[in-house]
């Protein structure tokens, strides 16, 4: 998502909007399997643990180690590779997700599962922010758009399906097995690129110096980071330990996977619904989602939850989680409409780092705590998220603009 490559001054046939398609959508399945990878984790830490001899806390770093990873791997890995072109990269990239969760797979230590977990920290990082402006060079002009959200689609639904998707596997054959599905994901979305993508010659990348610039002039960027940060640390930190969290009110443990489809669903549900709303209710979508994730955790932690309750609860978190990817993508992308690449860089960066740092925390937190205090702690950090969306100057120039033509025509 950090780079969006420039289109030549020389004149050039138009992509066959076919061919570009098949493309666009091998590279969604690509950064399907990559974000799948990165939190697939979640919901296997109290069997991964328990196999391998180490605590829930110290096994959420499997999540912690690949989101700090991709945090400074995506500019890294933009600027470095700038010279080469971008389908051989992802192919290396996805690659590497493949062989990193097939080691994962026959880890018979933590160290083993650690040093794959950095590995996939830095294609998670580099894939992602190339193919987020890829779909420019692959598809004809007037499909570009929607081509584009399908690659951020895989994000969105990595996020909210992908995991719940790995979990029942897990529960149902061992989370070695569903280490080895996703790595054999990658190793399929690799085989897709090679024949279904064409060659993409780099063309223009961020430099490093583009990143502090955005930042330092855009107070609307700064305000989506800000939103950015505490909402998906506070989402993480608790909702890496939705295992035993729920196992702590005893759910069964044939029920946790389904209960994680059950939000992944929602997560669809809230995705669409936020992406109905975003175009003229940007400000009150986002107070929505903090609202909503606030509401999810307290309840969780307040109500002795059975598999109904729980499964009720999910759902409501699953909405407001649903809706974020889109939702402040969307901010990032109207605040800074003539930075969009090194704007896009600072959100990725931001969001793999909210991941890292949301599993460490609530590792911390359970350790030494009680496994409930990431409810309160995340609940707490979604809420905060208010202070920042009601400052002036925050929402992008576009969508204010756009909310008092509104209200002049109403009146």
């Amino acid at each position: 998502m950090t780079t969006l490559e420039s289109v030549p001054n020389t004149p050039q046939k138009e992509p066959s909007a076919l061919r570009g398609w098949l493309a666009v959508l091998a590279v969604t399945l690509g950064i399907f399997s990559l974000m799948t990878s990165e939190l697939l984790p979640v919901g296997l830490l109290t069997p991964v643990g328990s196999a391998l001899d180490v605590s829930e806390g110290t096994a959420a770093l499997m999540v912690t180690i690949p989101g700090l990873v991709a945090a400074i791997s995506a500019p890294l890995v933009t600027v470095a590779t700038g010279k080469f072109d971008r389908r051989l990269v992802l192919v290396i990239l996805i690659a590497i997700v493949g062989l990193a969760n097939l080691a994962s797979a026959f880890a018979t230590s933590f160290a083993v599962v650690l040093v794959a977990r950095f590995l996939i920290g830095i294609s998670v990082g580099g894939f992602w922010s190339i193919a987020g402006g890829i779909a420019l060079r692959l598809v004809p002009e007037r499909h570009v758009a929607r081509a584009t959200a399908v690659i951020f689609g895989g994000v969105e639904t990595a996020s909210v399906l992908g995991v719940p998707t790995g979990t029942f596997l897990g529960d149902l054959s061992g989370w070695r097995t569903a280490f080895a599905a996703v790595g054999g994901l990658g190793l399929v979305a690799l085989v897709a690129m090679l024949f279904l993508m064409p060659k993409v010659p780099a063309e223009r990348t961020i430099t490093f110096g583009d990143l502090p610039k955005v930042w330092k002039s855009n107070a609307g960027v700064r305000i989506g980071i800000a939103i950015t940060f505490l909402v998906i640390t506070g989402h993480f930190l608790a909702y890496t330990f939705v295992r035993p969290l729920l196992q702590d009110d005893g759910v069964s443990d044939s029920m946790i996977g389904v209960l994680l489809l059950v939000f992944g669903i929602a997560g669809i549900t809230g995705n669409f619904i936020a992406g109905a709303l975003i175009a003229k209710r940007l400000r009150q979508t986002v107070v929505g989602i903090a609202v909503v994730l606030t509401v999810a955790m307290l309840l969780l932690a307040f109500v002795g939850n059975t598999t109904l309750t729980a499964a009720i609860i999910l759902v409501l978190w699953g909405l407001g989680y649903g809706a974020v990817p889109v939702t402040f993508q969307t901010w990032i992308l109207d605040a800074a409409p003539e930075a969009t690449e090194a704007a896009s860089s600072l959100y990725v960066s931001t969001f793999n780092l909210s991941i890292a740092l949301g599993a460490l925390f609530g590792g911390f937190a359970v350790d030494n705590l009680a496994t409930v205090s990431v409810l309160y702690i995340g609940a707490g950090l979604a809420l905060v998220t208010l202070l920042f969306v009601g400052r002036r100057g925050g929402t992008p120039a576009a969508t204010d603009q756009a909310a008092e033509r509104e209200t002049a025509a109403a009146h």
